[in-house]
């Protein structure tokens, strides 16, 4: 009479373990390489914001100094820019 249990051989039961092992793995590899997609874009990102940043700083320097060479009231050391 059986017990109403499934009986797995020890080949099966070690093919599950191995199976679920190997889709962890694939699961925690695919979540690393998106938190590292995603924080390589971060940096781009705040690079990019920095480069132009130091474009609009040393415009509106080069701006100044043209203004203070036409005789303008800004007063603006030369070394800036």
């Amino acid at each position: 009479m059986s017990d109403g249990r499934d009986h797995l051989s020890n080949a099966e039961i070690g093919k599950d373990a191995l199976q679920d092992g190997f889709e962890a793995t694939v699961h925690a590899v695919g979540h690393a390489t998106g938190v590292v997609i995603d924080a390589v874009g971060e940096v781009a990102k705040t690079l990019g914001g920095l480069a132009t940043e130091l474009f609009e700083i040393s415009d509106a320097a080069r701006r100044a100094r043209a203004d203070n060479a036409a005789g303008g009231d800004t007063d603006v050391p030369d070394d800036v820019g």
